[in-house]
C-alpha cells in the first residue's frame, strides 16, 4: 500500500498496516504526547514484512516511548539555557541557531527536541518574534554563521523562506547560512526551482546539512533532490544519529556514508543519541559506538569518515568521542592501526 498523503494519527498508521490493531491503544497514548507524521515517501520505504524494519523504527511510534529513565530530560542539550530571545540559541561565540519553525514533514521517534516540535510544540515564530531574533543577530558582530533548524526550516514556503533570507542579507557580519533538514530525503519534490531561488535570496554562502540514518533513505529521488541543491552551488554535509536497530552495524553505516559521498555530500557528524524522554530503546553506550566507528577506520575511504560526537547534557556543547588511536606513556606513544595492530612512535 502506498500512502497518498502524510500519515499523522494512530488510525492512519493502522489503516496503512504499519501498526497491529492490538497496539492501537498504546500508540494513541504515545500520540497524546509526541507528534506523528510520515510522508508518502517514507511510507513507501517501509518493508512491512520486516518487523524490525529500520525505516519504520525511525518513524512509526512505539509504546516504548512512554518509558522514561531518571537521566532523560525534556531539553537534553540545553537549548533553553542558551536562548536569550525566542527562536535563538546562542551556545557558541560565532554562531547561533535560528529556530523559526517547530514543525517537520516527519517526526523522528528519537528526536532530541521532541518536547518542542509538532502541533503541540513551540510553534512558528510570529513576525514580531522573528524581528526580535534578527535584532539579536544584528546587534552582535561576532555572529558569523546562522544555522536554521527547528523543526525543519525547508517546510517553509519559498515565499516565507525568501523573506527570511532577505532579512539575513541585511546583516553584513553574517557570512554563512546553514540549513539542517530532512526534506530532500522525506519530501524530495519540495526541492524545486522556487525553493532553490529562495535559498539564494540572501547572497550569503549557504550550506545544507542533510539528516539521514540508513542507506535505504538515499533513494534515486533523494539523490536527485540533493543534486539540484549541489548543482545550484550549495555545499552539502551530512548528519546521522547512531541508533540501535537502525544503523548500529559498521556495514550499514559504511553503506550510508558511501551513499552520501556518491551524492556529493560530505559526511560530517555522527551523533551519539541524546537523553530525550522515551528514547532509551534507541541508545547504545559510548563504548559500543566507539567500536562501530573504529570499525569504519581503514575499511571505507577517508572521504566517508564522520566525526563521532556527543552533545554534553545541560547545554555544554559537543565533544568528539571517537576512540583515540594514540596512547602516550613515559614520553612514548603507541598507535593502533585499523586491523588492531600496535606500533611504537617516538615523542618527537
Amino acid at each position: 500500500m502506498t500512502a497518498v498523503r502524510s500519515l499523522k494519527t494512530p488510525e492512519d498508521l493502522a489503516a496503512a498496516g504499519l501498526i497491529e490493531p492490538q497496539k492501537l491503544d498504546g500508540i494513541r497514548a504515545v500520540a497524546d504526547r509526541y507528534a506523528i507524521a510520515l510522508t508518502p515517501t517514507v511510507v513507501s520505504l517501509i518493508d512491512r514484512a520486516d518487523r524490525q524494519d529500520p525505516i519504520a523504527r525511525q518513524f512509526v511510534p512505539d509504546p516504548a516511548e512512554l518509558l522514561t529513565t531518571p537521566q532523560e530530560r525534556a531539553d537534553p542539550i540545553g537549548d533553553q539555557a542558551h536562548s536569550p530571545v525566542k527562536g535563538i540559541v546562542h551556545r557558541y561565540p560565532d554562531r547561533v541557531l535560528l529556530k523559526a519553525v517547530h514543525i517537520c514533514p516527519v517526526y523522528c521517534r528519537f528526536c532530541f527536541r521532541r518536547e518542542m516540535v509538532g502541533p503541540q510544540g513551540d510553534g512558528t515564530l510570529s513576525p514580531e518574534e522573528l524581528s526580535a531574533a534578527f535584532g539579536y543577530i544584528r546587534e552582535r558582530p561576532e555572529i558569523w554563521e546562522v544555522i536554521l533548524t527547528g523543526g525543519d526550516p525547508l517546510v517553509l514556503s519559498p515565499r516565507r523562506l525568501a523573506a527570511m533570507m532577505r532579512g539575513l542579507a541585511e546583516i553584513p557580519h553574517v557570512k554563512i547560512v546553514r540549513f539542517h533538514t530532512r526534506v530532500p530525503v522525506v519530501e524530495p519534490d519540495r526541492i524545486d526551482a522556487a525553493m532553490i531561488a529562495a535559498l539564494k535570496e540572501s547572497g550569503k554562502v549557504v550550506y545544507i546539512a542533510l539528516h539521514a540514518n540508513h542507506p535505504r533513505e538515499m533513494t534515486g529521488t533523494a539523490r536527485t533532490a540533493c543534486a539540484r541543491l549541489v548543482d545550484a552551488g550549495f555545499p552539502m554535509l551530512s548528519q546521522t544519529v547512531l541508533l540501535r536497530g537502525v544503523n548500529d552495524d559498521p556495514a550499514v553505516l559504511g553503506d550510508l556514508m558511501r551513499a552520501f559521498v556518491e551524492t556529493r555530500i560530505k559526511p560530517y557528524y555522527l551523533h551519539h543519541p541524546d537523553l530525550a524522554p522515551g528514547t532509551g530503546h534507541f541508545r547504545l553506550d559510548i563504548a559500543e559506538g566507539q567500536k562501530i566507528v573504529s570499525a569504519l577506520r581503514g575499511t571505507i575511504s577517508g572521504l566517508c569518515q564522520p566525526t563521532y560526537v556527543l552533545d554534553i547534557p545541560g547545554g555544554h556543547g559537543k565533544a568528539v568521542i571517537g576512540e583515540s588511536a594514540v596512547r602516550g606513556e613515559g614520553g612514548c606513544y603507541s598507535v593502533s592501526d585499523f586491523r588492531g595492530g600496535e606500533h611504537a612512535y617516538p615523542p618527537k
